[in-house]
């Protein structure tokens, strides 16, 4: 007997009927099952009565923002459905607005359709169930840093840090690769997992955001330290 897969299951939310029906179109045509909806209201009707596998939202809707629902959908706890968020506004403070809310992505307008297909189609692969091998990894320790790559957990001090999804993925990396030095473009590919260039500032603010959890004085980092004009690296 055949079996069927059942195609993700994506909610885009977006005000601009123009950019919303490209998106679908895209994502379509790459796999997914597509709902669309024209503002935050309507976005967190469908999210109630049927959790998609994926939320494509626009920072600025009107009723309800992009924002605003992201917040509503992480309060509830018993859904942790991975978010894009799509922007116009591409400063470092609208960027981490979006981040410090429960965004995986950012997505900012205008957008490549297919970087926006290859973002979702990384998300995606992120929150899949680990292969085997993570969840034998071994914890990673580097004095009071303690990383859990199988239970997805990182603890300082004894005290458990409260990292998103891709804050982890980058600490991990990092911390699993002490002494390298690796660029903007390596972290994007190893960790995002974009096949292509496409603008590395989403790893600044990732790494900015780390550092204060961590503590981390950039002028004297116990972690990450910036190698000037090449990039990151684990101090090991």
């Amino acid at each position: 007997m055949q079996t069927t897969t059942r195609r993700p299951r994506v909610l885009v939310a977006d005000d601009d009927a123009d950019i919303r029906d490209l998106v679908a179109f895209k994502l379509t045509q790459a796999g997914f099952d597509v709902t669309c909806v024209g503002d935050g209201l309507e976005a967190w009707d469908v999210f109630v009565d049927s959790p998609p596998d994926l939320m494509v939202l626009d920072v600025m809707m009107p009723c309800l923002s992009g924002l605003d629902l992201l917040v509503k959908v992480r309060e509830a706890a018993q859904f942790r459905i991975p978010v894009l968020l799509l922007s116009a506004r591409s400063r470092d403070a609208d960027v981490d607005a979006g981040f410090a809310a429960g965004a995986d992505d950012y997505v900012v307008k205008p957008f490549s359709p297919a970087e926006l297909v290859a973002r979702a189609e990384a998300v995606m692969r992120r929150v899949a169930p680990p292969a085997a091998e993570e969840e034998a990894a071994a914890p990673i320790v580097h004095g009071p840093l303690r990383i859990e790559p199988a239970g997805r957990r990182a603890f300082l001090d004894g005290a458990e840090l409260d990292l998103t999804m891709r804050e982890f993925d980058l600490l991990a990396y990092l911390a699993a690769r002490p002494g390298r030095v690796f660029s903007r473009d390596q972290l994007m590919e190893a960790v995002w997992q974009y096949p292509f260039f496409t603008d590395t500032s989403t790893v600044t603010v990732h790494i900015r955001r780390l550092r204060g959890k961590l503590g981390d004085d950039p002028a004297e980092p116990r972690f990450i330290e910036t190698v000037w004009g090449v990039g990151y690296r684990f101090k090991a």
